[in-house]
């Protein structure tokens, strides 16, 4: 079983050589680790992966190849999730019903005919495709289905298909402090560390003082140098809410890895695209929200972005004045996308969603061709190549 074990890791890109394969032996020989799968777990990782940028990888190999194990607890212990009981009142719709109910028609058309029904209507509804309601096929309400519609009064995202939000949502800020699962984003950030010496000479120089003693005729001249420092300043944009909740783990995983490799950092959250304003705390983001024009004249252009969202909305959010789904903006996105990228040279958008449903979400295509197609997918292999970009 073992000796399958080790193919299928070098068969995975996993450089493992045999002389560590018959270190895990030994160790096994010699009982390092007991008889749980946990305990097997680490000692064959420790054994066999040298280079921790390999750990992913090494654990997809290991599930794969001890799946049997867990199935045997599979087959017989399962959960409901309480949201599939609290929904399971609702209406469904099949795919082809779904494709066979019309938008309104556009952004005017949507705003126009949500005027007249506020003024016409008189009382709820529920089911219908016209009225403000919940259910049914209505543009306008809660727990239905519709192209374009305007959510209002619903606990959530269902279907993702909201061009605005009547609500107030609250957000929670990213946690800075995780650990689990950062260790191969540090290993990709620190390629583009530049470092520089500033301040005062307070760190020996090795090769210089023994440079100068030996010119000294053996007297110790010691040589002191400033000390190193990182000197890339990062600005780091980072969507919350809405569809961003399916993000959360990987976004806190490169925000937590972000905080401890770079020490010229700054970061302000966004929902959804980029407006005249944006916000550090999310609890207050109501209430204090830093204009994006002055973030621009306080940051210097030698500042690198780093945008992180799905890029998932309705287009109009992107190219329309008034198409934020939250409030009104007096100028679309994309106008202020494109003054922060001539303000800042170096910028790239990370994005999350696999990459083989980009094709099928205009939102992203659009932000692509604002980006300059600089966006990169949100995995190891995505962030790599974001990293050279930015280097270059």
């Amino acid at each position: 079983m073992l000796v399958d074990f080790f193919l299928m890791l070098r068969s995975a890109g996993i450089p493992v050589s045999v002389t560590e394969y018959l270190t895990l032996l030994d160790a096994l020989s010699r009982r390092v680790a007991g008889y749980s799968v946990d305990d097997f777990y680490y000692l064959a990782r420790a054994s066999l992966v040298k280079d921790e940028r390999h750990f992913d990888r090494f654990d997809r190999v290991f599930g794969a190849h001890f799946q049997g194990m867990q199935e045997l607890f599979d087959e017989v212990v399962g959960e409901i999730p309480e949201e599939w009981l609290r929904l399971a009142g609702m209406g469904n719709l099949s795919e082809e019903e779904k494709q066979q109910i019309e938008a309104l028609g556009g952004w005017e058309k949507l705003m126009e005919t949500l005027r007249e029904r506020l003024a016409e209507q008189r009382e709820r509804h529920q089911g219908g495709s016209k009225w403000i309601g919940t259910g049914g096929t209505s543009p306008f309400g809660a727990y239905g289905y519709n192209p374009e519609g305007v959510r209002i009064g619903q606990n959530g995202s269902r279907n993702r298909r909201a061009v605005k939000v009547w609500d107030r949502r609250e957000f929670k800020n990213l946690d800075d402090s995780v650990e689990i699962g950062t260790r191969n984003i540090k290993v990709a950030l620190r390629r583009l560390r530049q470092f520089a010496r500033r301040g005062a000479a307070e760190e020996l120089d090795l090769d210089d003082t023994i440079r100068s003693t030996a010119r000294n005729a053996g007297l110790l001249d010691l040589k002191l140098v400033p000390e190193r420092h990182n000197s890339v300043k990062v600005l780091l944009f980072l969507d919350v809410g809405g569809s961003m909740e399916d993000h959360v783990k990987i976004c806190q995983e490169l925000f937590s890895a972000a905080r401890s490799e770079f020490k010229h950092l700054e970061y302000y959250y966004f929902h959804n695209f980029i407006y005249e304003s944006v916000w550090k705390d999310n609890g207050r983001r109501m209430r204090e929200r830093v204009p994006t024009d002055e973030l621009m004249h306080t940051y210097g252009s030698d500042h690198k972005l780093i945008f992180i969202g799905d890029a998932s909305m309705s287009p109009y959010e992107i190219i329309h004045p008034g198409g934020s789904v939250e409030h009104w903006n007096e100028e679309p996105g994309a106008v202020w996308m494109g003054r922060l990228l001539h303000t800042y040279g170096n910028a790239i958008w990370l994005n999350p969603e696999p990459v083989q449903r980009w094709e099928y979400t205009p939102s992203i295509g659009i932000t692509r061709e604002i980006m300059n197609e600089r966006m990169f997918p949100l995995t190891l292999a995505g962030l790599d190549q974001g990293i050279k970009e930015l280097q270059s």
